[in-house]
């Protein structure tokens, strides 16, 4: 059989199906490529929701279209839940309290639900693609082969700088993928005879390939979203790095299409081994086309699963109920003798609490780590212009480290710097590295043995950051009152406000990034803080603030500050201000942040594996071979928005995002509607993703650190090709015998008036959604503490259980 024949039986298929038009294929890949979550690339990596495609679906509706397509776990095992019920951590009242509240009711009470626990899931088992089917058929992996085939053309699609070949071009992407797959013999040679000349014949644009494949291949239009969904899902990460490009093209008004062409190229090898099908699995094809064009709908099963789920969420919620106080007045000063500002990020809690711990007169404030300051900027003699803020925003400012003049003239360090980026691409690209490591290894033995060693080169610390072109005064004095209200802090001041940002240090580590602040763009957050002490120190801008109701004392120092997660070191920016006046002020502070590191080191070492004491863990970070330098954001579970004053008495472990807010100082209620729109979601992202790695690493993982090859310079890959493993490496949610991470969705906890919230979330169909939905879960606090109110959904309030 020749590849331009088709069977009868197939012949018959196509024109049985009602002829569909572009614009019918058009709008259906358009739908399934929103069900692709974007994968950001390495140097600027941030946590994405894995389940962003399904944000309007259930857990246990998502169960379903998932597992359909693709076998993809979403639900945590069946026998893990049993044994979280048997050990009494999912008590009956909470297990009674969700199934009440399931979305999709079950015949069962609860006596049925757990006995349902104690048998085993039945899994689902994936609809078959073309490939599988002709794969099963004939004895062959042509699904292997597709995968390692587009595989090779992403990896060299995508590369960004490492490749010393890089890929000729001819257009569009998938212009440049028939130029290439019309030379490249290698699947010709692999058994699918004549498909480089099928490439070469193609039609000229994607959509031409896609329409004719559908019409060839006899898919109805109601099967399309759901078929165009479970190829653009086999091509793993690919297939995630093409939706980045879309969804960065959308955020600067324009579009992308890059992953519709790889959807065309996908449909390329199932079009063409659909050509060698028999009657037998024709017959088959047309019975999973029928599943396509029918909704998945929840098994028993699934639905179950999704109870207890949400069962360990209530549980967790009345662990956490427990540690939420009143509000009291505050002990110590009324002037406080320092405030620092920290990023929500969960790994700033530890640090809070050691160093409130230091003095009674000490305050700590948790805020969103770009510090309202969204950023586009370019460090000290470089070219590259990173986006230091969440990805949900653009930026609206532009900022280099030093003034413009002293970036360009130093071409000394310009050079230095170009010279390293390709140095390193060149003894990492594939041609050259292995005559690298011959050449050069003996050259580089003091560097392993001083790496072994742990001894790490000490970066040199960059100029101060300045707004370039500088912000007109009107603009600064705006930016200055917006950012103080939004952080509560309004006073009274201490004589020195701390603005830390955070970072992380580690070696040999393709996923640095990942540990690095995510509101900062996956950068560390020192360039923002910096920033906004210079406006804060500003004389004109304090004069302006007056005016705003904010009387900041002429005695107040702003200094900046970078808190090291991985080290619990705080390195102060005292040398951007001047500080002749409190001198005896930051020798203070700098006896507390040396002593609340070595507290926050000693409660983590034991989290740690193979971390002894808090030495150890600053040690950890210098040592190349160490897969787990921290723990990152493993174990957050909750979103807490109050005054600190509420959780300061208790121990979070770690595990909360502390958001201070006062709702009385808020006016309209515009920074909780900032809260909820922004830092909430972007902690669902990081809570989601964690999970989605923790549930399926298989595709939502980052696979064993061990065998990653970075590969494009943009991600990493198990061994020497294939899919692009996006989300977590194993070792961030893994000690090696057990998980790290509790697989929960986030809980939201607000001390705000009820009514205020319900505004909101009606004014935000997409946030409403994801708790309407119940990716995230949101109460309220009692007046005397604990947790009063639950929301139930639809705007609707019920009493916490």
């Amino acid at each position: 059989m020749t590849l331009h024949t088709l069977p009868a039986e197939a012949e018959a298929l196509g024109s049985a199906v009602p002829l569909l038009g572009l614009a019918d294929v058009a709008g259906a890949a358009q739908a399934a490529i929103r069900q692709i979550p974007p994968a950001f690339p390495l140097a600027a990596t941030v946590a994405v929701n894995p389940f962003l495609g399904q944000s309007g679906l259930t857990l246990a509706e998502t169960a379903a279209l998932l597992g359909r397509l693709g076998g993809i776990p979403v639900l945590r095992p069946r026998t893990e839940l049993a044994a979280e019920v048997a050990s009494g951590r999912i008590e009956d009242c909470h297990l009674a309290a969700a199934l009440a509240a399931s979305p999709h009711p079950l015949p069962l009470d609860l006596a049925g639900l757990k006995a349902a626990l104690r048998r085993p899931h039945v899994a689902r088992t994936p609809l078959a693609s073309v490939a599988a089917l002709a794969g099963t058929a004939e004895g062959r992996d042509w699904v292997g082969l597709i995968d390692e085939r587009v595989g090779a053309f992403a990896a060299a699609l995508f590369d960004e700088g490492q490749a010393l070949w890089p890929l000729a071009r001819a257009g569009s992407v998938y212009a440049t993928w028939r130029l290439v797959a019309s030379h490249d013999l290698t699947t010709g040679i692999a058994g699918l005879t004549g498909f480089a000349a099928q490439v070469a014949n193609a039609p000229d644009t994607s959509l031409g390939l896609i329409l004719r494949a559908v019409t060839r291949m006899g898919v109805p239009g109601p099967a399309l979203a759901s078929w165009f969904h479970q190829l653009l899902l086999s091509l793993g990460g690919w297939g995630q790095a093409a939706r980045y490009r879309l969804w960065q093209a959308e955020l600067e008004g324009g579009s992308d299409d890059t992953l519709l062409d790889l959807l065309a190229i996908r449909l390329a090898h199932e079009e063409a081994l659909f050509l060698r099908l028999q009657p037998e699995q024709v017959a088959q094809w047309q019975d999973i086309v029928a599943s396509h064009a029918t909704p998945a709908l929840p098994s028993e099963d699934e639905v179950i699963d999704a109870v207890v789920q949400e069962a360990a969420e209530r549980a967790a919620q009345a662990r956490l109920a427990a540690r939420i106080g009143p509000v009291l007045p505050r002990v110590g000063a009324v002037r406080p003798a320092l405030q620092a500002a920290f990023c929500i990020d969960v790994r700033s809690e530890v640090f809070r609490r050691a160093l409130e711990s230091q003095d009674t007169s000490i305050q700590t404030l948790g805020f969103a780590g770009f510090f309202g300051i969204g950023a586009a900027h370019r460090r000290f003699a470089s070219d590259v212009v990173e986006k230091r803020l969440p990805v949900l925003l653009t930026p609206g400012v532009f900022s280099c480290s030093g003034t413009p003049a002293q970036s360009d003239k130093d071409q000394d360090t310009r050079i230095r710097s170009r010279a390293g980026r390709a140095w390193r691409r060149f003894r990492q690209a594939a041609v050259s590295s292995f005559a690298f490591v011959e050449a050069a290894g003996p050259l580089y033995a003091a560097k392993i043995a001083r790496d072994s060693l742990r001894l790490a080169d000490v970066e040199t610390e960059e100029p101060a950051p300045c707004f370039n072109p500088p912000l007109p005064l009107a603009d600064r004095l705006a930016a200055a009152a917006k950012i103080l209200r939004a952080m509560s802090l309004t006073g009274p001041f201490a004589r020195v406000v701390l603005l830390t940002g955070h970072g992380a240090t580690a070696a040999n580590n393709p996923h640095l990034s990942a540990l690095q602040c995510g509101a900062c763009g996956g950068h560390s957050g020192e360039v923002n803080a910096r920033l906004l002490v210079s406006l804060l120190n500003d004389l004109d801008v304090r004069k302006g603030l007056v005016a705003e109701g904010i009387s900041i004392p002429l005695d107040t120092l702003f200094v900046a500050g970078l808190h090291d997660t991985t080290t619990d070191t705080v390195t102060l920016y005292d040398k951007d201000v001047a500080f002749a006046g409190h001198v005896a002020d930051l020798a203070r502070l700098r006896g507390w942040l040396d002593a609340a590191g070595r507290i926050a080191r000693a409660e983590r070492a034991p989290r740690l594996p193979g971390a002894t004491d808090g030495a150890s863990v600053v040690a950890r970070s210098r040592n190349w071979a160490e897969v787990r330098p921290e723990w990152g954001l493993a174990g957050c579970e909750a979103f807490i928005a109050a005054p600190r004053e509420r959780t300061q008495a208790h121990a979070l472990s770690g595990r909360v995002f502390l958001h201070d807010y006062v709702w009385q100082k808020d006016e309209g209620f515009q920074v909780l509607e900032l809260i909820l729109t922004a830092p909430v979601v972007v902690a669902s992202w990081i809570s989601l993703q964690y999970y989605g790695s923790s549930v399926a690493p298989g595709v939502y993982g980052g696979g064993n650190k061990l065998l990653h090859n970075v590969t494009g310079g943009m991600g990493v890959v198990e061994g020497n090709g294939g899919a692009l493993r996006v989300g977590l490496p194993l070792q961030s949610v893994h000690d090696g015998v057990a998980l790290r991470h509790e697989p929960l969705r986030l809980t939201v906890v607000v001390d705000a008036p009820r009514e205020a919230i319900n505004d909101i979330l009606a004014r935000h169909d997409g946030v409403r959604s994801l708790f309407d939905k119940g990716w995230l879960h949101l109460v309220l606090v009692g007046e005397t503490g604990g947790l009063s109110e639950r929301y139930a959904g639809d705007l609707r309030w019920v009493t916490v259980d």
